[in-house]
């Protein structure tokens, strides 16, 4: 579906028409993809911010550079437990706020 001709669109029609609605396999699938990127790409600014190695940040939370680089790239979806560590380990804070 073309979605760049620059008109205004309600995105979750959109996400609905091509990914099925929220609650479907097929829509399942892509919001745990997407939320795997949008953490990954988190992660990985955060790093870049504080100017942490890949492997330095592995060695503060006890991990291997290589895991570090599967969150970085999406691959791999870090537990819980896991982001908060690197979240700590990266100095900062996680802020829990109810849904608008």
């Amino acid at each position: 579906m073309q979605t760049n001709d620059h008109k205004i669109r309600n995105y979750s029609s959109v996400l609905a028409s091509q990914y099925g609605a929220r609650g479907t396999t097929e829509r399942t699938k892509f919001d745990e993809e997407a939320f795997s990127f949008y953490t990954s790409r988190i992660l990985l600014e955060a790093r870049k911010n504080v100017k942490l190695s890949r492997e330095e940040l592995a060695k503060r939370i006890g991990a291997d550079k290589s895991y570090i680089s599967r969150i970085e790239k999406g691959t791999v979806v870090p537990s819980a437990a896991t982001f908060y560590r690197i979240i700590n380990a990266l100095g900062l804070s996680v802020n829990i706020s109810p849904a608008l």
